[in-house]
């Protein structure tokens, strides 16, 4: 019992806090509540999923406010209806009454064939950007598919959308193929150009429907 009280001893200091060496496992060990302030789970917070069923479009219209000072948007198997469509997005500061924000964007791809090397590229996309523009801003080439494996996946980020003094910026990256088994890497950037709270956004194909997959909205801590 003395070995053990001079240990215990031993591992605090003359102000009663104990020294690094009382504890041989830095891991947590049936925690059943996470402490008040703290994190959980890291800082995704997961707000709303949407699954597409031959969806015109897919909107999300409510969450987007000043709680955050980012969102995120993962695309997971979005399965259009129609060959060599793009998938599109546009902002709203109505709630979703109009998508109608003023952009200004740049776009570039790369590309490579599965009968490599025949095809591959680098490419910038001075046809599908906007400048000053209020039209639906394109996250993909002319790639889609009706081929039954056909999917894109991808991410899309929103900074500081409540703001009312700076504009908007957001980023994407994706991944999808085409009818001429071609893969296409996509990136999309730019600004809306409004100090109005973007509160809303829809994504869509400029041709046919959304036939499968989800999209989740995700607040960045």
């Amino acid at each position: 019992m003395g070995t053990i009280t001079r240990t215990f001893a031993n591992n605090i200091t003359t102000s009663g806090v104990f020294k690094p060496t009382a504890f041989n496992n830095a891991s947590f060990d049936n925690v059943t509540a996470v402490p008040s302030g703290a994190v959980e789970g890291g800082n995704m917070v997961l707000l709303s999923t949407q699954t597409a069923s031959s969806s015109a479009s897919i909107s999300f219209t409510t969450g987007i406010d000043s709680t955050y000072k980012e969102y995120m948007f993962i695309f997971n198997n979005i399965h259009g209806t129609q060959s060599n469509e793009r998938f599109l997005f546009n902002f709203s500061t109505d709630g979703g009454s109009n998508y109608n924000v003023v952009k200004t964007t740049t776009r570039f791809n790369t590309l490579h064939s599965e009968t490599d090397p025949n095809v591959w590229s680098l490419n910038y996309e001075d046809w599908n950007d906007l400048a000053q523009s209020t039209a639906y801003q394109a996250l993909t080439p002319f790639s889609g598919s009706t081929s039954s494996d056909y999917c894109y996946a991808g991410i899309f980020h929103l900074f500081n959308p409540s703001d009312t003094t700076y504009v908007k910026h957001f980023i994407s990256v994706g991944n999808d193929f085409d009818n001429q088994n071609r893969n296409w890497n996509s990136f999309t950037a730019g600004y809306a150009n409004t100090t109005s709270a973007i509160n809303a956004i829809d994504f869509k194909w400029e041709g046919g429907n959304t036939d499968d997959g989800t999209i989740q909205m995700f607040g960045i801590l």
